[in-house]
């Protein structure tokens, strides 16, 4: 038997956790890492914070589970929080983001069936996207490397290029239901939408009857330093999705959506047997009480902003190797003249600063959103050393 217990998809590096603190990693070699990478952009909070374990434990030792077949004060409570802070008027619990996303797909499928009009059903989906690796996550997305050995996907996607207004909208035909895109796209590698196109295609929306339906999963929750990135751009969406931030590491996701949107999603209509669970929606208040807190997201956008300075004042000193910084908040990207896999490889393994990687040659830079001037200050220095003596490959 040559298979591993642990279903071998994923390539795993020799970094093996199993402890964390705030913005630190340790190995169960004692080796002490720099996480700038939470999870890819899940650990909002960092490792261990107080507030989060704490509120975890004591619900753990309550209640964890019922099933949706009972009420739930819980998650009407948070989803209620949710609703005040956002534009939606309900929400959808989920376990994760791809489910988020599926929900979301669903949601917009069922208001156009709701109206009267079923053959509205496709979304419009772009280039590079990454919405998840469920069958329909996939669907919506036109990358190879997810689909392939995967067919025969799900029907009711076409395809644009990110952050072409004028090709998105030649898409437009009688069985459109709108529009699935990220503001910022993380996997795709720190790319942001234009102003032009993410305020083109709400206008759009507006005019033919469609619904924009935003995939927040990795740009959302503070990440930006606004509480969602698609208030940077002044509109709102019809419908969500969210996870990762959302938990704090603990499982979560949530379908967001606006009363309209949402009018086909009635009883029967979606489920989930672990969705809005005690256990998770008291992580998700936890989350919650920490990030409205008075002074928070504008702590984020400082760091982000003396990130961002750290970086592009050391690109000059490594500009054989790194070309530019991208993104916003403390959702950056570094863009480099080689390949960003083998780069993220020989921080971590030789200078213990953990970092992600993405498409384009780029560098994801995604620590927690409660660092400060010491952990940039580190971050910047373990890359300098990195990129001092970092030998690209020769076929890079």
């Amino acid at each position: 038997m040559t298979i591993t217990p642990l279903m071998p998809v994923y390539p795993r590096c020799g970094v093996r956790p199993v402890r964390g603190e705030g913005a630190y990693l340790f190995g169960e070699d004692g080796q002490q890492y720099l996480d700038f990478a939470s999870g890819i952009a899940v650990n909002a909070l960092g490792h261990a914070h107080p507030h989060l374990t704490k509120a975890i434990a004591e619900q753990a030792a309550t209640l964890m589970h019922v099933s949706n077949l009972y009420g739930s004060p819980q998650g009407e409570h948070l989803a209620q929080r949710l609703v005040d802070n956002t534009f939606a008027d309900t929400v959808f619990f989920t376990n994760s983001g791809a489910e988020a996303v599926e929900c979301a797909i669903k949601t917009a499928r069922r208001y156009h069936f709701a109206n009267g009009n079923p053959q509205r059903h496709t979304l419009i989906t772009f280039d590079t996207a990454f919405h998840g690796r469920t069958l329909g996550a996939i669907s919506a997305t036109n990358q190879a490397k997810m689909r392939d050995g995967f067919e025969p996907l799900l029907p009711g996607f076409a395809y644009a290029k990110f952050n072409d207004l004028e090709g998105a909208l030649a898409l437009i035909d009688d069985n459109t239901a709108g529009f699935l895109v990220e503001p910022i796209q993380g996997e795709g590698g720190i790319r942001q939408a234009s102003h032009e196109f993410l305020t083109g295609l709400r206008k759009a929306c507006d005019e033919h009857g469609l619904l924009l339906v935003l995939d927040e999963v990795q740009c959302g929750y503070g990440r930006t330093g606004k509480f969602f990135a698609h208030e940077l751009y002044g509109i709102t969406p019809d419908i969500m999705a969210v996870a990762k931030g959302i938990g704090g590491g603990f499982p979560l996701g949530a379908c967001l959506a606006t009363e309209e949107a949402a009018k086909g999603m009635v009883a029967g209509t979606h489920g989930s047997t672990y969705g809005g669970n005690p256990l998770a929606m008291a992580a998700g208040e936890a989350i919650l009480d920490v990030m409205l807190e008075d002074g928070f997201l504008e702590n984020v956008t400082a760091m982000g902003d003396r990130l961002r300075q750290g970086l592009e004042q050391m690109i000059p000193n490594h500009d054989h190797l790194f070309d530019s910084v991208r993104g916003t908040g403390l959702m950056l990207g570094l863009k480099l003249k080689s390949d960003s896999r083998a780069f993220v490889a020989f921080a971590r393994d030789n200078h213990n600063l953990l970092l992600v990687s993405a498409g384009e040659n780029v560098v994801r830079i995604l620590p927690p959103l409660v660092i400060d001037e010491s952990h940039i200050a580190e971050c910047i220095d373990k890359l300098s050393t990195a990129a001092r003596v970092y030998v690209p490959a020769a076929d890079d």
